[in-house]
Formats: C-alpha cells, structure tokens, sequence
C-alpha cells in the first residue's frame, strides 16, 4: 500500500492544500496540491518507481481541487473523500447483509480460489468480521469528517483525512490480515474431512 513514502506521497497535497488556502486562499490553494501532486509524480518517475499510485494520487487531487473550484470554498476539497467514505460503509456493510462479505471475494480473486469458502461457516465469519472492520472505518471517516465540513473546519478536515487515513488503514489491514489466516485453517480443516 505503499508504505512510509506512500503516506509521505498521500499526505502532501494536503498538507499544503490546507494552509495555502487559511493564507492566501482557495485558488492559490488549488495550484500548490495540484503542483505537489505533480512534484511527486515527477519524484517517482525519476526514482524510476510505479508510477501507478502517484498518477492515481494527482488524478484524485485533481477531482477534490475541481470540487473545491466549483463549490467555491476550501473544505469542499474534502468532499470527494467524505463521500467515497460513505459509499464504500454502504457497499461493505450490505456484502455482510447479504452473505456476501466482500473481504472473502477480494481474497478469492486476489489468489485465484474458487468460491468454494462461502460453503465454509467459519471461513465466511472471518470474512465477515475483517469487512465489518472496513466498515467500521469508513463508516467513522464519515461521520468525523462531514461532522467538520458541517462546521466549516478546514483545518481540522485537513487533520482528519490525514489522521484517519494511514492509522485506521493499517489496523483494520493487520485485523484483515489475522481474519484471513483464521479462514484459511478452516477452510484447509474443512478440506481434510
């Protein structure tokens, strides 16, 4: 996931979004993410990296900039992410609802297994458990940062996305990480009866 240079990489932008637009406003604002996005872009292509997630990265700068733009105000940098915040809760929590935890099929996909595992009780309660973690964080991401849009905090937005990013990735990767190990004894358990 990219790992100390990625969070470095992902934070830049709106590390600078922020304070440029308290200081000088929201148009200067939008040039200096846009242009520390391409900064990094252009880092990575020098350091001859993937350049996939930068590209990525300055792609979804640049959507949250235009938002901003259009909405006329700085916090409207923030929506993008607040947004995609509420749709993933949703489409996480319904694949729990439905018996469908989508942790299990990104699993399958990502190692090439059949769908064999849905017929595996505990398999599919620790898939359950890992998606209900991402809800969780998606959910809270949600909440916190439309309660600060809500109140016109840019600043603490800003702090925010930057806080309940990386941390809350990396604990619900480490809960995933455990939930999927648990699935895969039962399921070679299951597989020896």
């Amino acid at each position: 996931m990219g790992g100390v240079s990625g969070l470095i990489y992902s934070s830049l932008p709106v590390l600078v979004f922020v304070p440029v637009s308290t200081n000088v406003g929201l148009m200067p604002a939008i040039y200096a993410a846009l242009g520390t996005a391409a900064l990094v872009l252009v880092w990575r292509l020098i350091r001859r990296e993937s350049l996939q997630p930068a590209v990525s990265g300055f792609m979804g700068v640049g959507i949250s900039a235009l938002i901003a733009y259009l909405v006329g105000e700085s916090k409207g940098y923030f929506l993008l992410g607040i947004w995609s915040s509420l749709v993933w809760a949703s489409v996480f929590a319904l694949s729990v609802l439905i018996r469908r935890p989508v942790v299990g099929y990104i699993w399958g996909w990502v190692n090439n297994h059949d769908r064999g595992w849905r017929q595996v009780r505990r398999a599919v309660l620790a898939f359950d458990i890992a998606t209900l973690t991402w809800v969780a964080v998606f959910a809270s991401r949600f909440v916190v940062q439309h309660h600060l849009y809500d109140a016109d905090e840019t600043g603490l937005l800003g702090v925010a996305r930057i806080a309940m990013g990386w941390p809350l990735t990396g604990v619900a990767a480490v809960i995933t990480y455990f939930a999927i190990r648990t699935a895969q004894k039962a399921l070679r358990a299951h597989s020896q009866v």
